[in-house]
């Protein structure tokens, strides 16, 4: 088993970390007290292909591995997990999504651009009745001609105001319930779509969510994904895939909360002494640190995994479900190593909290996680 990174990942890595630091980091706490989105940033990483980075040259991407994606996402993450997330949706779950299912006319039209960065996609599932249970689908759509009607809701939109193409999930047969349900590509603009009031969230607030409405939009049959009665296969298909992104995005933000624990604690003093030369202090480092690498491995594990060809659901799943623990852990432990310091705006780590609960929530809780873990364990019991 050969744990070192090649040459073009370690680039990978070193341009995305040099990138953060230099272009992202400068504005990260503005633009979470404005809740403002990092429109200049993103043009930015799409010229160094980050916003298509798994897509083939063949369709304008970067023609990346996983395991360079995953290693670009913690170091975008590390500075500014709400970069991280508008990232992470453009590319493990819209543009992933086209390339494998998308028709010929959809992998020119939308992906192309898509990948070149010049547009943003966004992934339309959650309701306000189907969040977890993502079968119970209300938004419908019926077949008008070459057309289908498009009408409903669909709530908590990672780029929901900034995306130009979305990938809408709806019901297209109620009979057959999840077997029904079809994915379509909506374009911005398009009469009878609109997007609601950006949310006001706890943390990743530089990304913008929101709900969109469809009313009686019109939505052209050959933007319809895959086939019709695929979208609720799809969409697990996606995420199933996209949870190594999210995991990613964890580990970013553990490893920036061990990182300014280890800043503060050298320059800290308690007792006539820099706090990291107490054993307290020391065994909560240590803890830390052991956390974040055991979650970059399962991370980087299931990514390999997936650029080998192999099944990587189980991995995925349990790199999301344990990074995610291990940021929220990690971000805890740091305010609690800068005290009354970490609860306040000047030091970032009450940031690195805010951000790292979503982790467990998003792309599918944690408890959803358990699940798809415990049926590929019957499965492999089963064989």
């Amino acid at each position: 088993m050969n744990f070192d990174l090649t040459e073009d990942q370690i680039m990978i890595q070193q341009t995305a970390r040099e990138f953060a630091e230099a272009e992202i980091a400068p504005t990260a706490v503005e633009r979470d007290k404005k809740g403002e989105f990092p429109t200049e940033i993103i043009k930015k990483m799409a010229e160094l292909g980050f916003m298509g980075m798994m897509v083939s040259p063949e369709y304008d991407g970067a023609g990346m591995d996983t395991v360079s994606y995953a290693l670009a996402m913690m170091e975008i993450s590390r500075v500014d997990a709400s970069v991280g997330v508008i990232m992470s949706v453009n590319n493990s779950l819209v543009c992933s999504g086209l390339e494998k299912y998308g028709s010929d006319y959809i992998k020119e039209t939308f992906l192309k651009p898509l990948a070149r960065g010049e547009k943003l996609g966004a992934f339309a599932l959650s309701e306000p009745e189907a969040g977890s249970d993502a079968t119970q689908q209300k938004t419908y759509a019926e077949k008008d001609g070459d057309h289908w009607i498009l009408n409903g809701i669909k709530n908590w939109i990672t780029n929901g105001q900034s995306a130009d193409y979305y990938l809408v999930m709806a019901q297209t047969d109620k009979e057959k319930r999840h077997k029904g349900i079809t994915c379509f590509i909506v374009e911005k603009g398009m009469p009878g779509f609109e997007h609601g009031v950006k949310e006001d969230k706890l943390g990743i607030r530089s990304s913008d969510t929101c709900s969109l409405t469809f009313t009686n939009v019109r939505v052209p049959e050959k933007n319809i994904v895959w086939e019709v009665g695929k979208g609720f296969n799809f969409s697990m298909n996606i995420l199933n895939g996209g949870r190594y992104g999210i995991a990613s995005q964890a580990c970013g933000i553990a490893q920036a909360s061990l990182d300014a624990s280890l800043k503060y604690a050298k320059e800290r003093k308690a007792f006539n002494t820099e706090i990291i030369n107490h054993q307290a202090i020391q065994f909560k480092l240590s803890e830390m640190a052991v956390k974040v690498e055991a979650a970059k491995l399962l991370t980087l594990q299931a990514a390999a995994l997936r650029d080998a060809g192999k099944e990587f659901v189980k991995q995925a799943a349990m790199a999301k479900l344990y990074s995610s623990k291990v940021a929220v852990e990690c971000a805890l432990e740091a305010i609690q190593i800068h005290g009354g310091y970490g609860y306040v705006r000047e030091y970032l780590v009450e940031r690195y909290l805010r951000d790292a609960k979503i982790t467990e929530i998003y792309e599918g809780t944690s408890e959803i996680q358990k699940i798809v873990i415990a049926r590929e364990l019957m499965k492999e019991f089963a064989a």
